[in-house]
């Protein structure tokens, strides 16, 4: 059996590589307005998924309520209660930052594209995918905040809740009921060229990507991250993944949930979306120190979930 690599991998490593030769364009002060450009961007995206939103498939999926708790608790509380369990054990400033890093990774909502494609691909319920994949990006706008905001005020850094929640509003839900509202004129468009519009998503998280890295190349700030370090925190992602997932699989037996339900949950249930990681690390962590690295262990998570779900949801096509 043959795996290929995902083609937005090799172009987040190849953004990553040209922000380390290339970081001028990134920096704070730079004539390229990567800031404005990813801002429009993520408007854009979130506008567009208004647009392509369906409310008969999100209304016929209400009725599942067990699995969408399974899948909504396991984002937004297992996740962070695994993460925060390991606390204790951190112990210096370093420790910190990356310890924030995959807290606010655990934090995230789940990803709506490769949820459904993944869930669609191995023949489980595709409209309670939908429905999950769509209603963990408005609970994330509360619940994450709230996660990662906990532990950076006991830092003392700076944490004002109000403008938090007003730009992620401006930013996610406002351009969200704008397409729903223009879904008469626009729907079946997005519909038509919806790979055009994933391809435009990509671009728009490559940019913010490349602006995070240039300006921690240029600062050197991944000088003080050693390769054991690195290594540590693959590791860690990859375990956080596999048990989430098992642990999701035990409830859902005890649960007495079908093939197509339970792969539902494990698919939705593990997912972290790299558009919501994007715009929510530009409010949440901006002026802070630990910025450098937060998007480091989310990166890892986003490459790891696709290679890995893509390989068990095609053992679960052939069943």
């Amino acid at each position: 059996m043959k795996f290929k690599i995902d083609r937005f991998i090799l172009a987040i490593i190849a953004v990553i590589i040209f922000a380390y030769n290339v970081p001028q364009f990134g920096i704070e002060g730079s004539r390229f307005p990567i800031s404005t450009i990813s801002s429009v961007g993520f408007f854009l995206i979130f506008f567009f998924y208004g647009l392509k939103l369906s409310p008969s498939q999100i209304k016929s999926g209400l009725y599942n309520w067990k699995l969408h708790m399974l899948v909504q608790l396991s984002t937004f509380v297992l996740f962070p209660l695994i993460i925060f369990m390991c606390y204790p054990f951190v112990n210096t400033p370093e420790q910190h930052s990356f310890w924030l890093a995959l807290l606010f990774m655990a934090a995230l909502p789940s990803t709506v594209s490769s949820s459904v494609v993944m869930v669609s691909v191995a023949r489980g319920n595709v409209p309670a995918a939908i429905f999950n994949a769509s209603i963990s990006g408005i609970i994330g706008i509360v619940i994450t905040p709230l996660w990662v905001g906990l532990f950076m005020e006991k830092s003392g850094t700076d944490f004002d809740y109000s403008s938090i929640y007003i730009n992620l509003i401006i930013g996610i839900i406002v351009p969200v009921i704008l397409g729903i509202s223009l879904q008469k004129y626009g729907h079946a468009l997005a519909l038509k060229y919806s790979k055009q519009l994933t391809l435009f998503d990509k671009s728009v998280i490559l940019l913010v990507i490349y602006k995070s890295f240039a300006e921690s190349f240029y600062n050197n700030i991944f000088s003080s991250i050693k390769l054991f370090d690195f290594a540590i925190l693959f590791l860690i992602v990859i375990a956080l993944f596999f048990i989430v997932f098992y642990i999701i699989g035990f409830i859902a037996s005890k649960l007495k949930f079908s093939t197509e339900d339970t792969i539902t949950a494990q698919f939705c249930g593990t997912k972290k979306s790299l558009v919501h990681g994007t715009i929510f690390y530009k409010i949440l962590f901006k002026n802070t120190a630990a910025s450098s690295v937060i998007l480091l262990p989310l990166m890892i998570f986003h490459a790891s979930q696709i290679f890995i779900i893509s390989i068990v949801a095609s053992k679960l096509a052939r069943r």
